[in-house]
């Protein structure tokens, strides 16, 4: 009986399809994942904005006025974020290559002083977290 010593040439060929699919699925999925982490620095500039509004709001039972700045930190993904008094918004932009546009941030005024918050923007859905899928 003879000895068989490595793999088959057909053997070897199977091994490198298989991982030619496996990394055709895996590099967009990493990719899209890279940027809904990126996407989430620019939700986390919206949401300290939302919190500084939430407590003005809190402290003298309106919003704040079209004048008032939301203090924000500089960012590689976020250009800026602003307060909209108007349209009771907060909007925080994305420099996130291929996931550019912004996060609008919605509030609404309680009778009991507090802000709810809706969610949207127009950051393609599959970047923004779940909790901004409107």
């Amino acid at each position: 009986m003879k000895k068989q010593q490595g793999f088959t040439l057909i053997e070897l060929m199977i091994v490198v399809a298989i991982i030619g699919i496996l990394a055709a699925i895996a590099l967009p999925a990493y990719s899209d994942y890279t940027k809904k982490a990126k996407i989430s620095e620019v939700m986390l500039a919206a949401s300290s904005a939302r919190t500084a509004v939430s407590e003005y709001a809190a402290s003298t039972g309106s919003l704040p006025p079209s004048t008032w700045v939301p203090e924000t930190q500089s960012s590689t993904y976020v250009s800026g974020v602003t307060w909209d008094a108007t349209n009771r918004t907060l909007t925080a932009v994305s420099t996130v290559p291929d996931a550019t546009g912004n996060i609008v941030l919605t509030g609404e005024l309680r009778p009991n002083g507090q802000v709810t918050w809706t969610c949207g923007g127009t950051v393609a859905a599959k970047y923004r977290p779940g909790s901004c899928q409107q």
